[in-house]
């Protein structure tokens, strides 16, 4: 009778033991934690993980949350606008989720501001990547990560014993998934605003086997830890991706050339570039991909020196206007957070009329184009370029009547941008965040005959 009584009570309370072991992610996760369940990265830095450290401290994951554009769009549009706008409001905290994960963990929203020096300002810290065990759901995205701090650091590799720390081998650690967490991102309208990892998911390389790791902590011989044993393939916690020069530069290869070589002044000559990527494992560009400029640039020098600028032809896909750099007005939304009614917008790219701009437009709920991915309901096309993927952009120009005789000079050069530069100046955010840095380039001559 009391084995049947005790059988009776478990099938009652086996379903609340297994709700409370439910490990809760995403939104649900919001003040679960403490900031003092996670270790300060310079604890791991100080004497074992020196050189991870040191990589780790120059990376993006440790600005996340203090980097400056990061900081202001964070204080300046998302705070203001989820303050005012029911449908946005969940980014005040939801930012955090993968900006500084432990302030999201700890309930601390928003964040007291990076000049205030708070444990938010580790961003996205040592202890925290190596305190999650997997993730919710079926697809990583949202910051749907587990976060279980505590003595035990999951890592990629197995055997590991450390004197400070429990060690336990992760597959997770090991798959792409562990990026998808945060590289992959839903806004409140149902839109995929950042994709880098589906993108990935969906290329070549990931049917390759080739993992984000394999790029962005590249391996080589070396020490886990200061008193560990020398390893041949150790990772490099280096993280370089859109805001490293060496990572950009070079992404993209280039050639142009022409249907004919010799021609008159006032004849017709079409060049034709073929850019291809041959780097990336998702598309370029990608991430926050409502604020990154990619855009093809094209001159002719005759041999005088006089320089003549080359407008692409357009191809007549849909929603095209948004990839010809023009002299037009975007941003309208921004009024809403800035409390400015009846907004205006500013000049939406700031580059050359008539270049090709590889982009994916965001677009608000009134259809215009937004900086702000949390307010957008809508793309138009994504005319960025996929991994392995060759575009052909052609030139079809009249040459001058006073062009020099002699070699003419055509030069394509690809540009790439990480914020608009009317936006960056709109909003002060420091210059160099929007300064262009070259990809790539591509010279081809033709002759001017007289």
């Amino acid at each position: 009778m009391k084995t049947l009584i005790l059988m009776l009570v478990l099938i009652i309370l086996i379903p609340f033991i297994l709700l409370a072991q439910e490990k809760k992610v995403g939104d649900e996760a919001l003040g679960t934690r403490k900031y003092a369940d996670f270790e300060k990265p310079e604890v791991c830095g100080s004497s074992c993980h020196i050189d991870f450290y040191q990589q780790w401290k120059q990376a993006m994951m440790s600005q996340a949350y203090t980097h400056h554009w990061d900081e202001i769009e964070y204080f300046k549009l998302a705070v203001p606008h989820a303050e005012k706008d029911p449908k946005v409001a969940g980014v005040k905290a939801g930012c955090n989720g993968c900006h500084s994960p432990i302030a999201f963990l700890a309930g601390d929203v928003p964040p007291p501001k990076p000049e205030e020096n708070s444990r938010a300002n580790e961003s996205v810290s040592c202890d925290f990547c190596h305190t999650v065990t997997g993730f919710k759901g079926d697809v990583p995205h949202n910051y749907n990560y587990i976060s279980e701090p505590g003595k035990v650091k999951y890592g990629n590799r197995e055997g590991v014993v450390s004197p400070a720390h429990k060690t336990m081998y992760s597959t997770f650690h090991r798959s792409s998934d562990l990026c998808g967490t945060c590289h992959n991102e839903k806004n409140p309208y149902d839109i995929w605003v950042k994709s880098t990892h589906l993108e990935w998911k969906e290329g070549p390389y990931a049917k390759e086997g080739v993992r984000c790791q394999d790029c962005h902590m590249t391996y080589a011989k070396g020490h886990n830890a200061a008193m560990a044993s020398e390893l041949p393939d150790v990772a490099q916690h280096l993280f370089h991706g859109a805001h490293d020069p060496g990572k950009v530069r070079g992404v993209i290869e280039i050639r142009i050339h022409p249907d004919i070589r010799a021609v008159e002044p006032g004849e017709k000559v079409k060049f034709t570039a073929a850019l291809f990527n041959q780097k990336t494992g998702h598309k370029f560009p990608t991430g926050s991909a409502e604020e990154r400029l990619l855009w093809l640039h094209t001159e002719a020098k005759d041999a005088k020196g006089n320089v003549h600028h080359l407008k692409v032809d357009k191809k007549g896909f849909a929603s095209e206007e948004y990839t010809i750099a023009a002299n037009t007005l975007a941003y309208q939304d921004m009024g809403i957070p800035l409390n400015i009614p009846d907004f205006k917008g500013i000049q939406r790219d700031g580059i050359p009329e008539g270049d090709r701009i590889y982009r994916l437009p965001y677009l608000d709920p009134q259809g215009r184009m937004t900086i702000m991915q949390w307010n957008t309901a809508s793309f138009a096309t994504d005319y960025r370029i996929g991994p392995r993927e060759t575009k052909l952009e052609t030139f079809t120009w009249t040459i001058p009547n006073d062009a020099a005789p002699g070699p003419m000079t055509v030069r394509a050069a690809l540009y790439y941008q990480k914020l608009p530069t009317y936006v960056a100046e709109y909003l002060g955010v420091p210059k160099e965040e929007a300064d262009p840095l070259e990809v790539n380039f591509h010279e081809t001559t033709i002759n001017i005959i007289k």
